[in-house]
């Protein structure tokens, strides 16, 4: 089946996953830059403070980059047909919620915990995905106010206090040594596995495809033959089911104890990784694998102002300065093509 043209005029990779046409190196030029610039920033910040560099703070930092990656490849395929999700930071709060009381409640092996908090995120995914699809209502208002109402479920399950006495169960991804593998955490590791995955999906196959197709003009992507309203409803499915994962790498970075806050900004941190990493806001072009570059300069920012023993406000500030940096490159990209 092919897909409209529109979508084929959307960007590097939005136009070669369209027309089937494979690029000889998967990296672009937009992941080039971020990984200079993650590579000067890293060589600063070692040299500012040599203990940068070292695995007790590299761990961390990949342990803490994980769930804003994992959260941002599902927000990427949501951005990249057209949509946005502000809802994942509180699926990701009832999520660690559910799963962390169900792991002090029991003895939850490891394999259960993992399908419980997937399964939660994966329903309350579809509730997005069922009201963005099929309730002709924008994305950003049925995901703000799903936003509030899966928070208040969250605070429910908390019933007002912390969760205690959590088990080590998911420690497999936590900080510690049972948290590794040559040094490189086991909650990275497959946040890479999971990135290469999307990437051949998106780039390689039919329905990842449409996505762009959708993204870049959800009318002609009908007209063409293409499922849209089930493409959007997976979409947000997805998005939820890595949210779930990533609920676990939450509670396996902390101690044993989850407090309510939990998972309280990580959609602007996610959604800033996927503008960051060349994702049109606009839909219709975006990277997996910039998103998981982009999340490791956010998280690599956060980190370095405490290590520099800056003021932590300075980091939406830089955070912030990137976005708008990145988007209005972006408006420029697409002005210079609709001039060409």
């Amino acid at each position: 089946m092919s897909v409209p043209s529109p979508a084929r005029s959307r960007g590097r990779e939005g136009a070669s996953a369209s027309s089937g046409r494979v690029l000889p190196f998967p990296v672009t030029g937009q992941e080039l830059v971020l990984l200079g610039v993650i590579a000067a920033l890293w060589l600063v910040l070692g040299l500012a403070t040599p203990a940068f560099l070292t695995s007790g703070s590299l761990v961390p930092l990949l342990v803490s980059t994980a769930p804003i990656a994992l959260v941002g490849l599902g927000v990427t395929v949501v951005i990249i047909s057209g949509g946005i999700d502000v809802s994942v930071g509180s699926i990701v709060m009832v999520c660690a919620a559910v799963t962390a009381t169900a792991m002090t409640a029991g003895d939850v092996p490891l394999v259960l915990a993992l399908l419980l908090s997937v399964a939660v995120g994966g329903a309350l995914g579809l509730v997005n995905g069922v009201l963005v699809a099929y309730g002709r209502v924008h994305a950003i208002i049925i995901t703000f106010g799903t936003l509030n109402i899966f928070r208040y479920v969250g605070l429910q399950v908390f019933d007002g206090s912390t969760v205690d006495g959590i088990p080590a169960t998911l420690a497999v991804f936590g900080r510690g040594e049972a948290g590794r593998t040559a040094g490189v955490p086991h909650s990275f590791l497959l946040v890479v596995i999971l990135a290469l995955a999307a990437w051949v999906a998106l780039r390689h196959t039919a329905g990842g495809r449409h996505y762009y197709a959708i993204g870049g003009d959800a009318h002609a992507a009908r007209l063409a033959g293409v499922a849209v309203r089930p493409r959007v409803l997976l979409a947000y499915v997805l998005t939820g089911l890595l949210t779930g994962l990533a609920a676990c790498f939450v509670i396996a970075q902390g101690t044993s104890t989850l407090a309510p806050n939990v998972g309280l900004g990580l959609e602007l941190s996610a959604i800033a990784a996927v503008v960051i990493g060349g994702t049109s806001i606009t839909g219709g072009r975006g990277s997996v694998l910039g998103t998981v570059l982009g999340a490791l300069l956010v998280q690599t920012v956060a980190s370095g102002i405490i290590q520099l023993g800056w003021p932590s406000q300075l980091s939406s500030l830089f955070i912030g300065v990137f976005i708008i940096v990145a988007v209005g490159v972006d408006l420029l990209r697409q002005r210079g093509r609709s001039s060409s």
